[in-house]
Formats: C-alpha cells, structure tokens, sequence
C-alpha cells in the first residue's frame, strides 16, 4: 500500500510539474529568427523555410515573435546560435535554440498535440519534388533540356492527388505538409509568371485551387512578404 502511495504521489508530481512547465512555454511567446528583407531589414523576407515556421505557429495559435536577421550580414550571435548561420531558428529560453524547419515544426506538433496539425497516412512526401524541379526550370536556359517536362510531371502528380484527396493535402483540413509546401509554390507561381511568363498549366486545376486557397488563409496573410522582395530574391540567383 505503502509503495503505491508513493508510486501515485510521484505519478501525480511528475503531472503537475509537465502541466506547469507546458502552461509556461504556452504563455510565454517564442522568438523566431528569420530572414530580414534586405537593404533596410525592417520586413520579413522571402524564405520558404522560415514562412513554413511561421504558417504552422499561426494554424496552431502558438503564441511568438520574430526576429529579423540580415543573412548578408550574419551576426556574431546567429552564428554563436546556429554555426551555419542558416534560418529559422527557433529560441524556446534564453539559451535554448533550435534550428532547422524540420525539426522546429516536428517539436511544435509534440508539444502542442491539441493543436497539432497531423500528418495523413502516405501524404508527407506528397508535393515534395516540385520545388528542386521549379528551381531547376527557373535557372534553365536551354528549353530543350527536360527542366520544364519534369516540373510539369510533378505538378501533375501533384494535382492528381488534390483532386482525389484535397483540396488541401491534408483533405478538408490544412496538415503539417500544406505548411511545408504552400510557400513553395507561392514562389513558384510568382517567379515563373514574373522571369518566364509561365503559369501552371489549366488543365492542373487542383493545384491551381490550392494555391489560391492558401494564398486567403488567414495564417498566411499574417506571414505575407510582399512580392517585390520574392522577386528580388530570385534575381539574385539568376546573377549568381
């Protein structure tokens, strides 16, 4: 009897201590670090990896704040932070970081499993080829040289699995996926109209759906960069 007292006690302090700890890290905001749109570093800027960070923070209703960083000037302390001196990083204390989207928003869905977003059954690599092929297209020059077959071939398989199990990846409901793949596409649908006037093709109108979709969720108008500074980004690759 005695020992199970004990075993519920310690069962019942290990609760308390994990809900307190929890009921903190939720009324404290998290700080993210993210590109800064350059030259004046006032605005948020044009990554696909911080924007997925800061989409599924504001579909789960994580409280944060961000934190503009240079990467063309990376600071001392982003480097003491992350020695790569890539973003987001994800500060969690006053020492405690974590970078790398992956695993930031792997941490979210664990953390917070209320509010997690999930991930379906065979849908975590769905979409996943269409962002290397766009950026391949993007910097071809050649148009013979399969660049554009193979993002097409991708966006088909794409849009064949939206119209059998969107409209989102996630079906009726946003996923962990939807977060990691909607900004990519948002680049990709501003980029080729602006440096190729090429537009997802009509007869792929689920993708064409999804991007609008998105485009008017409330999370993503509240992690908009204006298109300016996703073209300038990508000029930027073109001259280098």
């Amino acid at each position: 009897m005695r020992a199970a007292r004990l075993a519920s006690r310690w069962a019942n302090t290990r609760t308390t201590k994990v809900a307190r700890r929890s009921a903190a890290m939720r009324a404290a905001p998290y700080e993210v670090v993210v590109k800064g749109a350059p030259p004046e570093i006032q605005k948020l800027g044009d990554c696909p990896f911080c924007h997925r960070v800061l989409l599924t923070m504001e579909e789960m209703e994580v409280p944060y704040e961000t934190k503009l960083v240079d990467l063309g000037n990376k600071p001392d302390w982003l480097l003491e932070i992350n020695p790569l001196g890539k973003v987001p990083v994800l500060r969690m204390g006053d020492k405690e970081y974590m970078p790398d989207s992956d695993e930031i928003c792997a941490f979210l869905e664990k953390e917070y499993p209320e509010q997690a977003l999930g991930t379906p059954e065979g849908a975590k690599e769905v979409g996943s080829k269409v962002f290397p092929a766009f950026a391949a297209f993007f910097k071809s020059k050649d148009p013979s040289d399969g660049t554009e077959q193979e993002l097409l071939e991708q966006l088909r398989a794409l849009n064949d699995y939206l119209q059998k199990s969107g409209p989102y990846v996630g079906g009726q409901t946003v996923c962990t996926v939807d977060m990691a793949l909607a900004p990519k596409l948002h680049h990709m649908d501003l980029v080729l109209k602006e440096f190729k006037n090429w537009e997802v093709p009509e007869d792929m109108p689920a993708v064409k759906k999804y991007i609008a979709l998105m485009r008017e969720r409330p999370s993503f108008k509240a992690t908009h960069y204006d298109n300016e500074i996703v073209y300038m980004g990508w000029k930027k690759k073109l001259e280098s």
